[in-house]
């Protein structure tokens, strides 16, 4: 099967390259292609950032989904903000999957809206995306930057080797360190600026719901991934020995759908917290996260989300790869937790592969560890 996806991507190669646009010889308007959900959208904004400085006076475009949009909407690094519903990335139920071949008639379609935008140069923010090379190369950029991956190198002009180990912010920086003969800095953070309304509805909801001096503890205990979650009772645990704390605050949030999780969190304490689940927006939450001492959660976009504003936060990683994709900055506040099993990681989300109905690599994780990553006195 995959013999023959490659032939074909081969034949599309082909028939596109004579319409690709000539060089102009100076890079002045750059593509950034990426599809992806909240978290790895905001591992990509060290990039955007080093994009920026390497091309100090290009206009820089960013194509993204229409469920990530809110992570660039305010991005100072980003002049354009464009919106594609990225075939394969929608999460939609398998019955409202739309069939295989509207993939590529969307592919067409997208390309001849980019054309007219007469980009120079297509980075691929996403190391094993044929689609968004074959978009580059179909709308026409003369200079594609990505990985060589099989898929992917038939569209490129420069293909960069792949290291599936290397964390994606890294990857990312070295596609823009090929994009040009400028010296790129790779201290560049994560960042996520609220919208104004946003931090007024959070200072309003603080000074409500906060004594003064009191420091805000958030827990995020939901993700997308059945086997990335910890045990509730766990959590519940920890905001108890949180909640006892002099001048702590407890509180608890999560996305839609994630607000069973958290009344079960909130039910096992023996002592009070705050519910906020399915209670924000993602700019809302940000806003709140921004003031907050802890973030605690396990591998999700919100924990991505609450490293981009500067919280201090502790991650719980059991399948997914913290080397990979987990978060971008000092360890020293960005603590991530994980109990290094043989089958670590494995990168199943859905189900445990061994068939166990807690998986090991989170059942393992001890309330004792959480609270000693915490900074507050708690734990040994």
């Amino acid at each position: 099967m995959r013999t023959l996806r490659l032939l074909f991507l081969r034949l599309l190669a082909l028939l596109a390259r004579p319409w690709v646009l000539p060089p102009t010889g100076e890079v002045q308007r750059i593509l950034y292609i990426k599809p992806d959900h909240l978290g790895d959208l905001l591992l990509a904004t060290p990039v955007l950032a080093a994009l920026r400085q390497a091309h100090p006076d290009a206009q820089i475009a960013a194509l993204v989904g229409p469920w990530s949009r809110m992570v660039l909407e305010r991005n100072r690094d980003v002049d354009v903000l464009q919106i594609c519903p990225f075939p394969g990335f929608e999460r939609q139920p398998k019955n409202k999957r739309l069939p295989a071949f509207s993939a590529y008639t969307r592919l067409l379609h997208y390309a001849a809206l980019l054309r007219a935008g007469r980009y120079d140069l297509a980075i691929i923010g996403r190391d094993d995306h044929w689609w968004g090379a074959a978009l580059a190369l179909l709308a026409g950029v003369p200079l594609r930057v990505g990985f060589a991956v099989p898929e992917c190198q038939l569209f490129l002009t420069t293909a960069l080797p792949w290291n599936a180990h290397d964390h994606v912010t890294q990857q990312g920086l070295e596609l823009v360190r090929a994009s040009t003969t400028r010296p790129i800095t790779s201290h560049h953070q994560t960042t996520f600026t609220p919208a104004p309304a946003d931090t007024a509805w959070a200072n309003d909801w603080l000074a409500a719901n906060l004594e003064r001096g009191q420091h805000l503890v958030i827990i995020h205990p939901g993700t997308g991934g059945w086997a990335k979650h910890w045990l509730n009772e766990r959590w519940a645990e920890v905001a108890d020995a949180l909640a006892v704390e002099p001048g702590v605050r407890v509180v608890l949030t999560g996305g839609p759908g994630e607000e069973a999780r958290v009344a079960e969190v909130q039910a096992s304490m023996n002592s009070t917290a705050l519910d906020l689940a399915g209670k924000t927006s993602v700019g809302q939450l940000a806003a709140l996260m921004a003031r907050a001492t802890l973030v605690l959660g396990v591998d999700s976009g919100p924990l991505h989300l609450a490293a981009a504003t500067g919280a201090r936060t502790i991650h719980l990683y059991g399948p997914g790869d913290p080397a990979r994709f987990g978060p971008w900055g000092d360890p020293a506040r960005h603590m991530v937790l994980q109990t290094n099993l043989w089958c670590q990681p494995c990168g199943e989300f859905s189900a445990c592969p061994r068939g166990l109905a807690v998986p090991e690599c989170m059942e393992r994780l001890s309330v004792e560890e959480v609270l000693g990553a915490g900074g507050l006195g708690l734990g040994a």
